[in-house]
This record gives structure tokens, C-alpha cells and sequence, in this order.
């Protein structure tokens, strides 16, 4: 897959935090182009405790079966520090080169992160988007900012996840009983695409088909590393 670059790498964390605030201003958000589309891509990364050996991985499904049909992977050392709020500059550039190697173009692309549900309205989903030019949308286990009532506890019910006076989420109910995934638009999406995407992708589990066999993934890359 190629896209073009959209910005260097070599930042502390105050110059990041800055070209967050320029880069929040790219993101657009709107209803997904296809209803339902061809494949969609989930990708997470994986690296153990305090360590600096990032695995990230792209699994490419088939939008109605959610069979797979391409993956990807790559891994490297990181060394910009966390900072809340700062993950992707950490974990995209693993993820980008894992994009690189992949041979199909997905029409959606779920994130095991934030969206727009971010203080600077800009998460690991809307970055990853404006890189690949791409609808991505954040799926979240736990929440970052923002405020919400408690979602009702059958699948598919959902509150707002509100910053402020903007609506920037669902904290949506994927199972019957079991704690909610909190979803926002990251780029070329809209809440309501966002939440309607991200439930037809869940199945069996809490988390969409999608994001939970690229963690499969990026966890056996991980553990298969590691010295004897």
C-alpha cells in the first residue's frame, strides 16, 4: 500500500503537541462514502512492559463475512516517551511501515484507540486517517476524556460521550451485559457511521472482529520474539 508523508517523526513532545493542533484541523468528519463497505482493516500494536520493541499488525477482512483476506505486520524500537494524549507518536510509525507491506487498500480501518475523543481532537484514529487518507474510526476499551451516562446493557444500546458542548463519541453497548467499547470518528466518518460500522463488525466478542485478530497478531509477533 502507498500513501504519501505527511509529516516527519523527529519531534519532542511539546513540537507533537503542536502539530497535533495543526493536524486536528485536516480531520473531517462525515457519513462513510459506502453503507457498507467492501473490507475493512483492523490494527492494534503490542510491545511488552517498559520495553522499546513495538509489533504492530493489519488484518484486512471482508466487510460481510468478516473472513480475512490480507494481513500485515512490522516491529522496530521506539523512543518517544508516553505521554497521555501523545500515543500515536509512538505507535504510528511501526504501524505505517506494517500499512507499507500490505497489498490490499481497505475501505475502513478500525483502531484499537481514540478517534476525535481525544483533548486535542486528534487520537491514534483520526492520525492514522489523515496518514491514509483513509475513514478510520476508534474503538476504545476505556476512556480517555469526555463525559457520558451509563449505556443501557443490551448490544447495540449507547450514550453520548460528550467534551464540552460536542458530541465526539458512542460509548456503545457491543454485547449483552459485558462494559462498553468507546467509539468516535476518526477521519472521513461521523459518530453515527462510526457506532453503525463498529456494531456490524462485532460478533461473538466485546471487541469488532476486526481490531481483535490484529491483537491476536501483534501478541503472538510479541511473544514469539522474545529469547528462549
Amino acid at each position: 500500500m502507498e500513501f504519501a508523508t505527511l509529516h516527519n517523526w523527529d519531534l519532542d513532545p511539546r513540537q507533537a503537541v503542536a502539530l497535533q493542533r495543526e493536524l486536528a484541523q485536516q480531520v473531517r468528519l462525515m457519513p462513510t462514502v459506502a453503507e457498507s463497505p467492501a473490507t475493512v482493516a483492523g490494527v492494534d500494536v503490542s510491545y511488552e512492559k517498559h520495553g522499546d520493541h513495538f509489533f504492530a499488525a493489519v488484518v484486512v477482512l471482508d466487510f460481510s463475512t468478516l473472513t480475512v483476506i490480507d494481513q500485515a505486520w512490522a516491529d522496530g524500537r521506539v523512543d518517544f516517551p508516553y505521554i497521555p494524549g501523545l500515543l500515536s507518536f509512538r505507535e504510528l510509525p511501526v504501524l505505517l511501515a506494517a500499512f507499507r507491506r500490505l497489498k490490499t487498500v481497505p475501505d475502513l480501518v478500525l483502531v484499537d484507540g481514540q478517534g476525535i475523543a481525544h483533548p486535542r481532537r486528534i487520537g491514534l484514529a483520526s492520525h492514522l486517517g489523515l496518514w491514509l487518507n483513509l475513514p478510520t474510526v476508534g474503538c476504545a476499551k476505556s476512556r480517555l476524556c469526555g463525559v457520558h451516562d451509563e449505556p443501557g446493557s443490551k448490544r447495540g444500546e449507547a450514550a453520548s460521550l460528550r467534551l464540552g458542548d460536542e458530541i465526539v463519541g458512542m460509548v456503545l453497548r457491543t454485547r449483552d451485559g459485558v462494559r462498553p467499547l468507546y467509539v468516535s470518528p476518526g477521519h472521513l466518518t461521523d459518530v453515527a457511521s462510526a457506532t453503525r460500522l463498529t456494531l456490524a463488525c462485532t460478533r461473538r466478542y466485546r471487541m469488532p472482529e476486526p481490531t481483535r485478530l490484529a491483537h491476536h497478531l501483534t501478541n503472538q509477533l510479541r511473544k514469539a520474539a522474545r529469547p528462549a
